[in-house]
């Protein structure tokens, strides 16, 4: 399965970790990840996800394949700004949010428009929108997308 893992470009220590955990966790259970290819989130799960021998594809905004972070192995240049989020959450099957700030919160809209399951590490949440099962660890998430799909 594809997951997409988003959240902030720019994130704590604490927060990196934990995407790195992620990326480790999907890449353990046989999965591929796809996310938006910079740093912070992105990064971070790629980093996991690539020392544990998974493979990465990162959807980026700019009009370079070069830009990507080094832990992506596939790197898919689009030029389209934030415009590309959508093609970010349409690549995987489902999707897991960690932290966030706007385009992570466009990203999640995205998802549930799309109906993928998705699960959250301290992202948004909103009144009234429902479908992000909002969990505590890498593990937990990854058990939430997989039972999901």
């Amino acid at each position: 399965m594809r997951v997409s893992v988003i959240g902030g470009g720019r994130v704590s220590d604490e927060e990196a970790a934990t995407a790195e955990r992620v990326g480790r966790e999907l890449a353990d259970r046989g999965h591929e990840v796809v996310c938006g290819g910079l740093g912070g989130v992105m990064a971070a799960a790629c980093r996991g996800a690539s020392e544990a021998g998974g493979h990465t594809i990162g959807i980026l905004p700019t009009e370079r394949r070069a830009d990507a972070s080094d832990y992506v192995d596939t790197p898919i240049a689009t030029g389209m700004g934030n415009a590309r989020n959508v093609l970010v959450v349409m690549n995987g099957d489902a999707v897991v949010a960690v932290d966030g700030g706007t385009g992570t919160l466009s990203e999640l809209g995205h998802a549930l428009d799309l109906g993928k399951p998705v699960a959250g590490i301290g992202t948004h949440g909103v009144d009234g929108v429902e479908g992000i099962d909002h969990v505590e660890t890498p593990a937990e998430a990854v058990d939430s997308v997989e039972r999901r799909v």
